[in-house]
């Protein structure tokens, strides 16, 4: 069956933007909105999109196209991702002369609601890591995986993605390859770094399906396959009601421990933003929290009058120092 003109622009936007350095992931999500997109424009008795000419789009439909979406449901948030693939998309026809302007450009991105993730205290996050102590393949892999997302902050779909060459155990790091495949390299602590290796030293002994493993994976599933998001995610899950936590925590859960926790014990914004992998700083304020007892004791600390009794006499003899 031949193509229609719309399928054949978003097939060749989506080529364009696997061959400017998307990832196959992004280019893949953009698929989905686009083809969301276009099936609510051509509507139910249109399904082969054949009579649908984006040409003709207007900003009018798209105002339309987000309404639908707060209707079904979606987030603010996925409403904005779909409305920033539209706005690609009619770039890319507008470079090609295909559309005479970009229509989404006039209408407004829907403003993002604050994000809220559950993590875990200090007291929580050992409760969870030590709450397991079979002896099992499968215990020491799970394990491992939990050390080594709590030791590293690093995104349940990069540690998916890793590889046993990615860990140097001599210096202690873990290099990492993050969104729009740019690498970074993070400390790895010695109880995640110790964890792995009684893994990997029980899996050796394991004869089963030795030669149908994954030799590079990190994590292997029981089939011998690398694990994937998902199942770390049920690893994360299991972990939660093994250790008997009240509230359900994420695989991001343990990222946004992570961060927070650093900040409590001294570590600056900046630095946790490097080992984040943010691009901005404010992207790393959404997911840390500094505690009101550390905030109060810095204060307590800094400022000249936080107390009764201020230090006058110690401002002043500084202030004396100082000239």
């Amino acid at each position: 069956m031949a193509k229609t003109q719309a399928r054949e622009q978003m097939d060749a936007f989506l080529d364009s933007a696997l061959a400017d350095g998307r990832s196959p992931a992004t280019a893949r999500a953009y698929g989905s909105d686009l083809t969301e997109f276009a099936a609510f424009l051509a509507g139910e008795d249109d399904p082969g999109l054949a009579g649908l000419a984006f040409g003709k789009t207007g900003r009018l439909e798209i105002r339309a196209y987000l309404g639908f979406l707060h209707k079904k449901g979606d987030s603010r948030a996925t409403m904005a991702r779909k409305l920033s693939a539209i706005r690609s998309f009619f770039r890319f026809l507008e470079k090609r002369g295909e559309a005479a302007t970009n229509p989404a450009k006039a209408v407004a991105t829907p403003k993002r609601q604050k994000k809220t993730v559950s993590w875990l205290t200090v007291d929580e996050a050992f409760d969870l890591l030590d709450a397991s102590t079979g002896t099992g393949v499968l215990d020491l892999r799970d394990r491992a995986l939990l050390e080594t997302l709590y030791s590293t902050g690093v995104r349940v779909a990069e540690l998916a993605g890793a590889s046993l060459a990615d860990l140097d155990e001599r210096a202690g790091t873990f290099l990492v390859t993050g969104k729009g495949n740019k690498q970074r390299v993070v400390p790895i602590g010695q109880k995640a770094l110790d964890a792995i290796r009684e893994y990997r030293a029980a899996l050796d002994k394991a004869p089963e399906g030795a030669d149908r493993r994954d030799p590079a994976a990190i994590f292997l599933n029981h089939r011998g396959g690398r694990l994937t998001v998902r199942s770390m995610a049920r690893v994360v899950d299991k972990a939660v009601l093994r250790a008997g936590l009240a509230r359900p925590v994420s695989p991001h859960g343990f990222r946004h421990s992570f961060a927070t926790h650093l900040l409590d014990g001294g570590a600056d914004l900046r630095s946790v933003q490097e080992l984040l992998g943010h691009v901005s700083l404010s992207t790393t304020g959404v997911y840390t929290h500094v505690s009101m007892d550390r905030l109060s004791k810095v204060y307590d600390r800094a400022h000249p009058r936080a107390r009764l009794g201020n230090r006058r006499g110690k401002v002043r003899a500084t202030e004396e120092e100082d000239q």
